[in-house]
């Protein structure tokens, strides 16, 4: 009995593991294997930066910090990035080089420090020594965002964080911290209570133990922003942060709100600070010429003191004291000591950093909303860099073109759509520009080159016919008998999948169109609470007014009409409401009260009507406005009666986003504050996915039916996708049992299209990367091949070998790539290259065998192989192409084989001084292959190797078939070559000495 409980226990163990392949302990790696995530960007638009970070003695190196797109370096003086940061939050405030080390130790803050309605959060302190290579974790996983890191100049071991704090509710981790163990441990030395924290934190760069600090007394909500209060203040500490005084003296009276700080590097008595203040004129930009004693307000204008929140970093030039810069709409520059300012050049607006050049202030960086600029001339005229893809989308969607495109909206960069592929790559001049402002959701119109978008709070909702470029308003107006309309910052709209004019927009009320927006009906009561005290927007700021609309509250957020039932709609509110009617908006029944264990009035982000069931959606939840942070993400199959949590452990970060597989019911995509999160056992568990795809925030998620591909829309690295995820399908309890498991793959198109894209001008851009055009042979393991024999070949029906590919042994999901081309054939060696050396024919569309060896088992899958449907080529063409291709690849290796028989027997005969047969042969070779010259100015008259190589590489690489041209050009081909033939017979016939010579065989010379 014992025994039997043993082996019942061992084998629920084993079933444990291998079911549950999404378990805490499971890499991804091990299920998803192969399946890749493709970036593409765009970054033509980019994305917001947060902090710009210099290499304190090589000018060259610069680190760009992002508001939600990871950490990137610039090894070439900015003209190019790369991201360091990846596998970690990508939410980033502070990037600080040790400067004792800087090519080795590096510290990243994460959180976002320009506190907007739509900023991220972070979840602590990292560290590298090894140059980025590696990161680890050293404390702040509680702190939301960090302003500020500092090295002592001096002692590596010192270390100083200006932790900003959570921007939605108290917390104890905020303030300025010290570490006296290069981050072991940590110190709290300036606090002041759990609504305050320091925004901005200095060193005097010519004595380590004075710091500035600003602390900052602010609160955010989903419908409010208060910035400002009586704890604000200035602080500066001569004795290493141990204890503080307030600098105020000049200051203005009453309460402050955010502060910044910098300190001239030339001269350290030269201190600005910027005060948000009670009374507008004592607002501005204030200088202290004695160390911070006291303080005189030197400037008011606009440039310097609006939306202090957003724009508070001052920079000095590190050479010249009276050079200052503030950020702002479009960022100021004062060349007199902060007298005067004027614009910095024409570029992106809002500009949050500035840094300059170590050794030439006339080259300067700055950070923007759209990305980072370069200037040359001391910020006369900026440049864009081209290559961070680094955008925040909010929504995407896609449409069913070939190659499908791409749509959606961008903070702050408007909408654009572009293609999931494009010849070259998808470069920036692929996307195109379908709005302003901030633009949130893009739709396609189902049946007609029309697409709909929209900017913050519907101020502009547009219909835009492509054909004719014609463009239309077409929001809700007022209507009367309704109360002012409240739209959400970020609106909702939505295409009914059964009629395709019928258009949807949501308020506090849902608006039907059946006619493309232009004409509007109201169908529904107001879905929200109704909350009058969260509709207070026109005094939302602080001490300074902001009332942008960012937030608008109590308002619908998602709509989501069943595509089974068109009567049947999902809504969502921002204040936590679940609405849904069966009746077309006759009747609506609120099921928030059903949903357990959800904080009253959490957020409802998104609502999933599911393709299988008409009673069954997906609700997910988002916390993080209220300082909840917790993932929320439910199920219903009975219209919302109940709701049942499928959220485990194993998820991350508050939930924005989920997507249901259109076959497999069981198999849906989560999009978190901190990545992609997939289950294929309905929410058992999840994993997270990691393959190419940075723990980057994902808000929307879209399938793309005609080709599996999972859309992602990130808010701070532009669309990421992962193409075909039809294997995730099949996986299940069976499947993770076989030892080799080949999934269902559809007919490989053979890829024949052409163009003349190319790289100019994108030298320095982010070219987006391609779906993959090879058959795909995907399989998966039940544990990694590390002993014995493995290969994998292609096999025509008679089981001859047409290729041979090196076989994915990974445990997990395997993808190998086939180009459905055979081998490049054998050509003759000659002085220069040949075309046909480098021109591998296509195999015949059919269907073909995937052989797997592994060990002393085979395993065996059907592949197939079809022309393109578009192509106007008929079977008789094709057959004839074919033909015609094979017969001058085997022409080309009948000449390599006979230029190689040739080669020995000259050889031979220069060496026992038989002129005569040199003397011929040498002529002959003459008239078969280039002798003389080079690849480039030296070109030799072509012989027969160049004409044959170059007609069979036209012919074969061409999608037609062979031209009335072409086929003459072959002939004349054919009749020199048969001369060749005799002729070289001829001298052949009077070698003697052949059998010395031990020439390989034709089949062994072509191998």
């Amino acid at each position: 009995m014992k025994k039997q409980l043993l082996l019942v226990a061992v084998l629920l163990l084993s079933f444990s593991i291998k079911v549950d392949a999404q378990s805490k302990n499971t890499k991804g790696k091990q299920l998803f294997g192969d399946l890749t995530a493709r970036h593409i960007g765009p970054a033509l638009m980019s994305g917001r930066i947060n902090d710009l970070e210099n290499h304190p003695t090589n000018n060259r190196i610069i680190y760009a910090g992002t508001a939600g797109g990871g950490v990137w370096k610039s090894n070439d003086g900015g003209v190019t990035f790369n991201p360091i940061f990846d596998d970690y939050c990508q939410s980033i405030g502070a990037v600080e080089v040790d400067p004792n080390d800087p090519d080795n130790t590096i510290y990243v803050g994460t959180g976002e420090t320009w506190t907007r309605n739509s900023v991220s959060y972070g979840d602590g302190l990292y560290k590298t020594v090894d140059g980025g290579v590696t990161w680890d974790k050293i404390g702040f996983e509680n702190s939301d965002r960090i302003a500020n890191i500092i090295v002592n100049p001096k002692n590596s071991n010192e270390i100083y964080v200006g932790v900003l704090g959570a921007l939605w509710g108290d917390s104890e981790e905020r303030g300025v911290y010290k570490s006296s163990d290069a981050g072991k441990t940590w110190d709290k030395i300036l606090y002041t209570n759990q609504k305050t924290g320091c925004a901005d934190l200095t060193m005097d760069p010519n004595n380590p133990n004075i710091l500035y600090a600003s602390m900052w007394e602010f609160r955010r909500t989903g419908w409010s922003f208060e910035s400002g209060g009586k704890d604000s203040a200035l602080y500066k500490s001569i004795d290493g942060g141990t204890t503080w005084n307030k600098i105020h003296n000049g200051f203005p009276e009453g309460s402050l709100g955010r502060l910044a700080i910098a300190v001239a590097p030339s001269d350290s008595n030269i201190l600005y600070t910027v005060i948000e203040a009670e009374k507008n004129e004592r607002k501005g930009l204030y200088r202290s010429d004695d160390a911070g004693a006291n303080w005189k307000q030197l400037n008011n204008d606009f440039g310097i003191t609006v939306r202090p929140f957003y724009f508070s970093r001052i920079v000095v030039d590190p050479k010249n004291p009276d050079v200052v810069v503030k950020g702002g709409l479009s960022g100021s520059i004062s060349r007199d000591g902060g007298k005067t300012f004027k614009n910095l050049g024409n570029m992106h607006s809002d500009i949050h950093d500035i840094t300059f050049d170590i050794h030439n202030s006339d080259r300067m960086y700055a950070g923007t909303d759209g990305g980072v600029y370069r200037s040359l001339n001391g910020g006369t005229t900026m440049e864009i860099v081209e290559n961070l893809p680094i955008s925040q989308f909010y929504q995407v969607s896609v449409d069913d073109a070939e190659p499908y495109n791409i749509y959606g909206g961008l903070q702050d960069n408007g909408s654009w759509y572009g293609p999931s592929s494009s010849p070259g790559g998808i470069e920036a001049r692929d996307w195109n520009s379908i709005g302003a402002g901030d633009g949130f959701r893009v739709l396609k119109h189902p049946t007609k080159n029309i697409i709909y978008s929209e900017m913050q709070g519907a101020e502009n909702v547009w219909r835009y016919d492509v054909d004719a470029k014609r463009v239309k308003t077409i929001q809700p107006l007022p209507q009367k008998g309704f109360e002012k309309f409240r739209f959400n910052w970020n609106a909702p709209m939505a295409i009914s999948a059964h009629q395709p004019n019928r258009f949807y927009m949501g308020s506090q009320y849902v608006h039907k169109s059946e006619d493309m927006g232009d004409t509007w009906t109201i169908i529904s009561p107001d879905l929200t609470t109704n909350d009058p005290l969260k509709q207070d927007q026109s005094n939302s700021g602080g001490l300074s007014m902001d009332n942008s609309g960012a937030e608008n509250h109590t308002t619908i957020f998602t709509i989501a009409e069943s595509t089974l039932d068109e009567n049947i709609i999902w809504v969502g509110t921002d204040d936590g409401n679940v609405q849904v009617t069966q009746d077309g908006g006759e009747t609506w029944t609120n099921t928030i009260a059903n949903v357990p264990d959800l904080p009253k009035n959490t957020w409802t982000y998104h609502i999933e009507a599911s393709v299988f069931n008409k009673g069954t959606a997906y609700v997910v939840f988002d916390g993080h406005t209220m300082n909840d942070m917790k993932p929320y993400t439910y199920k219903t199959t009975d219209f919302g009666k109940t709701w049942t949590s499928i959220i485990t452990s194993d998820v991350v970060g508050s939930v924005r986003n989920i997507q249901e597989d259109y076959v497999n019911p069981d198999l849906l995509f989560l999009g978190t504050e901190f990545g992609l999160y997939i289950t294929i056992n309905g929410g058992k568990n999840w994993i997270k996915f990691t393959n190419n795809m940075p723990a980057v925030a994902v808000h929307f998620i879209e399938l793309q039916k005609q080709t599996n591909d999972l859309v992602m829309g990130t808010h701070g690295r532009g669309i990421i996708i992962i193409d075909d995820i039809s294997p995730l399908r099949e996986i299940n309890e069976e499947v993770l049992k076989e030892k080799v498991h080949f999934f269902t793959s559809k007919p490989t198109v053979i890829f024949e299209e052409g163009s003349f894209a190319g790289s100019f001008g994108a030298e320095t851009q982010f070219v987006g990367a391609n779906p993959s055009r090879a058959a795909q042979i995907k399989y998966h393991l039940s544990r990694r091949h590390t002993f014995g024999k493995m290969t994998l070949e292609i096999q025509d029906d008679n089981g001859k070998v047409i290729s041979k590919l090196g076989p994915g042994k990974s445990k997990g999901i395997n993808i190998v790539n086939w180009n459905y081309r055979l081998k490049n054939p054998k050509v003759a060696k000659g002085k220069t290259f040949s075309f046909g050396g480098f021109t591998s024919p296509l195999v015949e569309a059919g269907t073909y065998n995937v052989v797997l060896k592994k060990g002393k088992d085979t395993f065996t899958q059907k592949i197939e192989l079809i022309y393109d449907p578009k192509s106007n080529l008929s079977a008789s063409d094709r057959e004839m192409k074919h033909n015609t291709t094979m017969k001058m690849y085997n022409m080309t290796e009948e000449l390599a084989y006979m230029v190689y028989e040739l080669d020995a027997i000259l050889e031979k005969a220069e060496t026992l001084n038989k002129k005569k047969i040199v003397e011929k042969l040498t002529a002959l070779k003459k008239t078969l292959v280039i002798t003389t010259g080079d690849n480039y100015v030296g070109s030799a008259e072509p012989q027969l190797r160049e004409k044959m190589s170059d007609l069979y590489s036209k012919i074969a690489t061409s999608y037609d078939k062979p031209s009335n041209s072409e086929l003459e050009s072959l002939s004349i081909i054919e009749e020199r070559f048969d001369t060749a033939k005799v002729d070289y017979q001829k001298i052949k016939k009077k070698v003697k000495f052949l059998d010395e010579l031990n020439l390989k065989s034709f089949e062994e010379f072509i191998k």
